[in-house]
């Protein structure tokens, strides 16, 4: 079934656009604060052309300068961070009850790789990365991104991503297990009301995500972090077996792929509950 909605293109300019009738809404929205800390689950949020400003602002580099996530220290997820909208303050609460928090002062620009990527950003100055080396057994710097496209691994093009809870459900079948946490895989939303992996089908396609329009640029393929415990860090499922197994013939352009990463093409608020449809 199909309805026609007008769409504003311009200031004076209408054009009629063809919807496709879903009925899928949003179910979680989730963000990293600190890219590879604990995920935050807001109500709602806004998009802008960047994506979410807020998400993973913050990055984390070893003694080397190189960018570390879960894969290189899962526990990392047991730190909750809080982060003021502008990055300008950050409250880190540790396992063991411990908080640090307070203005973010910057120190020396740095430039990291991210997968190819060349991401620039300023060294945090203040007690964050000493509590973050205590923490992990080793020196951790922290970084705050420099420029519009923060931490996302694939830049502007990859700002937002999306999986189902149907695609969700596939998985756990798959996995012979009763249910598959979506914090597994740190996908900015989460919708229910359409097929298993039927976001698959939306590459090159805009959907409309609440007030936001965003359009989907490929399929993310997947690395040991979605084996481990969103809670404790611990690998507890082979996700990647289990994709390997039913999802190893999909054409992609990233092996394992789960969910879908894309772009911003209409800012916008985002609310649990909204709707989404294919434009």
């Amino acid at each position: 079934m199909t309805r026609w909605s007008p769409t504003r293109t311009g200031s004076s300019s209408w054009r009629v656009c063809k919807l496709a009738c879903i009925d899928a809404r949003v179910t979680r929205i989730s963000y990293a604060p600190v890219k590879g800390l604990a995920l935050v689950h807001p109500d709602a949020i806004e998009l802008d052309l960047a994506g979410l400003r807020q998400n993973r602002r913050f990055y984390l580099v070893g003694a080397d300068g190189r960018l570390l996530n879960g894969k290189s220290h899962g526990p990392f997820v047991q730190v909750v961070p809080d982060a003021g909208p502008g990055g300008d303050t950050l409250e880190l609460r540790f396992p063991d009850g411990a908080l640090v928090g307070g203005a973010v002062g910057l120190g020396e620009p740095v430039q990291t790789d991210f997968y190819g990527r060349p991401v620039q950003g300023r060294l945090v100055a203040g007690p964050w990365a000493e509590a973050l080396s205590a923490f992990a057994g080793r020196p951790i710097g922290l970084v705050r991104v420099e420029g519009e496209t923060g931490g996302s691994d694939r830049g502007r093009r990859g700002s937002v991503s999306l999986v189902s809870a149907a695609s969700l459900a596939r998985l756990a079948v798959e996995a012979g297990v009763e249910a598959v946490d979506a914090r597994r895989f740190r996908m900015l939303f989460t919708i229910d009301g359409v097929d298993a992996h039927e976001e698959d089908a939306w590459l090159g396609r805009d959907v409309a995500v609440g007030e936001a329009v965003l359009r989907w640029n490929g399929l993310t393929g997947r690395c040991a972090v979605t084996t481990q415990d969103p809670d404790s860090g611990v690998p507890t499922l082979d996700t990647l077996r289990v994709l390997r197994d039913y999802r190893g013939d999909v054409p992609t352009d990233e092996p394992l792929p789960f969910g879908v990463w894309g772009e911003v093409v209409r800012p916008g608020r985002v609310a649990i509950g909204d709707a989404v449809e294919l434009l």
